[in-house]
């Protein structure tokens, strides 16, 4: 029997797509809030079901890989968790990476990639490179890089780096059950080779709130307890959300939605393949959620206004919110206007589901 997410019929409407006033597209998914204590504010479809976390569980292996290798810190750090686009800073971080550990980009299991940012792509062109790919240009490469400090740290083997029972992966394993709190339903091969865990929205919820709480030290401790399984990695945690604030354009890009977020509203926020999204205060309110067709195009409005609707953000005022969706949410576009630019005919709306939430 094949296992499987949530179906269709236990989804909610998250987000619709209005162009010309015609109802065009809808998105459904499932969707859950929670307090700094891990309590459902919000829970929208199927939110205990499992899905792939793809890219969202970054964070978690971050951390596992930070508490091998103490050497990864600062713009290391925050590409330890990233999905980058490859601009020309995110390729010599990765590179000085790599290099610290006495390894190279050879060393990466990561596919080869094109770089994804423009700029950056067309100096490698023009100073006669051809047109490049690499290992190094994919968009997890940071990740791939940390686990291969981890694994020179602890003098594992670094052909190996992705199996399962290799040393970082099992670390990885304890990280993710300790901040999670709750055993895997499925253990899959992610787009960049290594190990994915299927777990909960709500799971990946806490997990991730845990992470930001416990990273940001004026946050208030809440009810963590020195007794909890997660709190051993204070430490790595306090780095990595220290990195991440301080240089989110290492997140994903200058101008690049989770990065955008989380430099203008202070907001952390790691989006992942398939139409996953996990978002968290520094305080502990997370959401996390996933839009049942795979797109990501909603995932960041969606995220915003459930926080909203959950009062988890009350610091931040209606207009900077509304300036920051309209940033990260692409237009409904058809044609060109009078003045010859992309003419905008519609927009991306939170679902029936949502909006009737108050």
């Amino acid at each position: 029997m094949t296992r499987s997410t949530f179906v269709s019929a236990d989804a909610a409407e998250l987000a619709f797509v209005e162009r010309s006033g015609f109802v065009e597209s809808r998105h459904i998914g499932s969707a859950v809030v929670l307090d700094p204590d891990g309590s459902p504010l919000i829970s929208l479809g199927a939110p205990d079901a499992p899905v792939f976390t793809r890219s969202s569980l970054k964070p978690l292996q971050a951390i596992a890989a930070m508490s091998l290798a103490e050497q990864v810190t600062g713009t290391w750090a925050a590409l330890a968790t990233a999905s980058h686009k490859c601009e020309a800073g995110h390729a010599e971080a990765v590179a000085g990476m790599l290099e610290s550990a006495g390894l190279s980009v050879d060393d990466l299991r990561c596919p080869s990639a094109h770089p994804a940012d423009g700029a950056f792509r067309r100096s490698l062109q023009e100073a006669g490179t051809g047109d490049p790919t690499s290992p190094l240009y994919f968009n997890c490469s940071g990740k791939h890089a940390a686990f291969l400090m981890a694994a020179t740290a602890i003098g594992a083997e670094t052909a190996t780096y992705l199996e399962p029972a290799h040393p970082v992966q099992a670390r990885i394993a304890e990280v993710v059950e300790a901040f999670v709190g709750e055993t895997p339903a499925a253990l899959g091969t992610d787009g960049c080779g290594a190990p994915v865990f299927a777990l909960s929205l709500t799971g990946l919820a806490r997990g991730i709130g845990r992470v930001v709480r416990l990273g940001c030290t004026d946050a208030d401790p809440g009810t963590t307890s020195a007794t909890e399984p997660f709190a051993s990695f204070t430490p790595a945690a306090r780095t990595l959300m220290g990195a991440v604030f301080a240089e989110p354009w290492a997140i994903e890009g200058h101008g690049r939605p989770n990065s955008t977020v989380i430099d203008r509203l202070g907001i952390f926020a790691k989006g992942g393949a398939e139409g996953v999204i996990v978002m968290s205060t520094k305080s502990g309110y997370s959401v996390a959620l996933k839009c049942l067709d795979g797109s990501s195009r909603a995932t960041g409005l969606v995220a915003l206004t459930l926080l909203r609707k959950a009062g988890a953000i009350p610091d931040i005022s209606d207009e900077l919110l509304g300036e920051v969706i309209a940033e990260i949410t692409e237009s409904v576009t058809g044609g060109i206007d009078s003045e010859g630019r992309t003419a905008v005919v519609g927009q991306i709306n939170v679902g029936e589901d949502i909006a009737r939430i108050r």
